[in-house]
């Protein structure tokens, strides 16, 4: 089980709320669980769930042009 902490930053733009809630609504098409926090999301779920959200998350945020991300990682409980 895996646990990650991620915010997006997107850059040189106007639209960046519509960005971050872009990428986050991306994890509601997997099989994964996630709490949206007023910094970051929490994403939980097995290795490959988690790493598959993170990616989904920048791709998505990264359509939108300039992007900084934020990730981390854990597997110890919670």
């Amino acid at each position: 089980m895996l646990c990650a902490e991620v915010s997006i930053y997107p850059q040189k733009t106007n639209n960046a709320s519509q960005i971050i809630t872009g990428a986050i609504q991306t994890l509601s098409q997997e099989n994964i669980e996630y709490k949206v926090g007023s910094l970051s999301t929490h994403i939980d779920g097995n290795d490959d769930q988690v790493w598959t959200g993170i990616k989904k998350v920048f791709d998505e945020a990264k359509n939108s042009g300039e992007v900084s991300m934020v990730v981390t990682i854990s597997n110890s409980a919670h």
